[in-house]
């Protein structure tokens, strides 16, 4: 709100939030932040304190509920331990989680899907600055990543026993070197081409927005190249 100009300082912010109903700051990293000053508001009396008792209540019965407040004993994720990281399991889940949550917004002439069966013999090129990068493939908020457990494109596709040739283009999304020859050269020797293309944590993430949706530098142009 302050870089809003709706309020002057942290003091104001806090009162403005707790009348609002606003009841819980994401603060992390800031020793002086917003809700720290809401002893200050409640001994001028900007707030109450049975106001400040009605903004608590539903956080520790949330509290409650979810059990932070029961024996160790009582809490089933207690007996879990570091087997069930990784386990056949999860990554079945996983892997019927990525399969189902797919957007296909057009596939011409039935070209998908790509079976296994189909490929034997076929030329796949694997391209784009997400072809093969397993560090620009988590989003904003994700975990950090056990290298061993991620599946690029072109290590997914190579498990099928495809015959896969592969060039990034460009190294990162930002694609601000773009090797066009590289890509002409591999995608000229191959029967389907698979472009993985997109914008990943270095490019937008929370309060790193762009001004426009065009793909990152010359993503669009090894696109072109590509469909050429």
């Amino acid at each position: 709100m302050l870089g809003h100009h709706y309020t002057r300082s942290f003091l104001e912010t806090a009162v403005a939030s707790v009348n609002a109903g606003c009841n819980l700051e994401l603060s992390y990293g800031m020793r002086n932040n917003v809700f720290m000053h809401i002893p200050q508001a409640l001994a001028m009396g900007n707030i109450t304190l049975q106001m400040l008792r009605d903004r608590v209540r539903p956080l520790f019965y949330t509290r409650m509920r979810l059990g932070e407040f029961d024996p160790p004993a009582m809490n089933p994720y207690s007996s879990l331990d570091l087997s069930v990281v990784q386990s056949p399991e999860h990554r079945n889940l996983s892997l019927e989680a990525a399969v189902k949550s797919f957007v296909l917004l057009k596939n011409v002439r039935g070209t998908l899907p790509l079976r296994a069966q189909d490929l034997s013999g076929q030329r796949l090129a694997v391209v784009g600055p997400f072809a093969d990068n397993p560090r620009v493939l988590f989003g904003d908020y994700a975990p950090v990543p056990e290298p061993q457990y991620i599946y690029t494109p072109r290590r997914g596709l190579k498990m099928l026993g495809a015959n896969v040739s592969f060039t990034a283009g460009c190294s990162k999304p930002r694609c601000q070197r773009y090797s066009r020859g590289e890509l002409v050269r591999v995608v000229g020797a191959a029967d389907v081409v698979l472009v993985c293309l997109g914008t990943g944590v270095d490019v937008e993430t929370e309060a790193r927005d762009r001004s426009d949706l065009s793909l990152p530098g010359h993503q669009l142009e090894l696109l072109q190249d590509a469909v050429q």
